[in-house]
């Protein structure tokens, strides 16, 4: 039985729906810094619609090189994108507590709201989903199911972070990308055993 019938039979839409929240906090933790911006509701439906877009694109690029690597090599892809999602989600804590200092905040959080700034922005919050998307492919995951999920998490989670803004990211900004790189390091876990 294929990984991708597996995944379903055993709840794929819960999988991709927690691994789509974990990526979606990325994005959170990272609108509540440029939520303190006092921005618009306009600009807030700008960028997290951009956010989310973005978290199509690049898991679906993700997806599709991880699919013809799986189809090359074999079963080697998915103890690689298992071990992708462990990095990927150690990295995501390691920064979270070690990384970030205030001027990194600053200046994320001072980022440009429309252009290039934007375009620069929603890129770095969905990089890491081009990874998870890489895993993805390799395990034959459902790609409209995940790339849907992923879009809506991450333009939903961007949303909520750009509206809550200056209010909690004092107090919960950095626990969401805790949480959701601990997620990531549990699902990587789960794959490669």
């Amino acid at each position: 039985m294929p990984v991708g019938n597996i995944l379903l039979h055993n709840g794929e839409f819960m999988t991709l729906l927690v691994m789509a929240l974990a990526l979606g906090m990325d994005a959170f933790s990272l609108g509540l810094g440029m939520g303190m911006l006092k921005l618009r509701t306009h600009e807030i439906a700008r960028i997290s619609g951009t956010i989310g877009v973005f978290h199509v694109v690049m898991p679906l690029l993700g997806m599709v090189v991880g699919m013809y690597l799986s189809s090359v090599v074999g079963d080697v892809t998915r103890w690689i994108g298992a071990l992708l999602l462990i990095g990927l989600g150690g990295q995501m804590i390691w920064n979270s507590i070690f990384g970030k200092d205030d001027e990194a905040g600053d200046s994320r959080a001072s980022a440009r709201t429309s252009g290039i700034g934007l375009f620069l922005f929603a890129l770095s919050v969905s990089l890491d989903s081009l990874s998870v998307g890489f895993s993805l492919g390799t395990f034959g995951a459902n790609i409209a199911l995940a790339v849907t999920l992923f879009g809506i998490c991450g333009a939903m989670l961007a949303a909520l972070g750009l509206g809550v803004g200056g209010r909690v990211s004092h107090l919960f900004g950095e626990y969401g990308e805790v949480i959701g790189g601990a997620v990531l390091v549990a699902f990587g876990l789960k794959f490669l055993f």
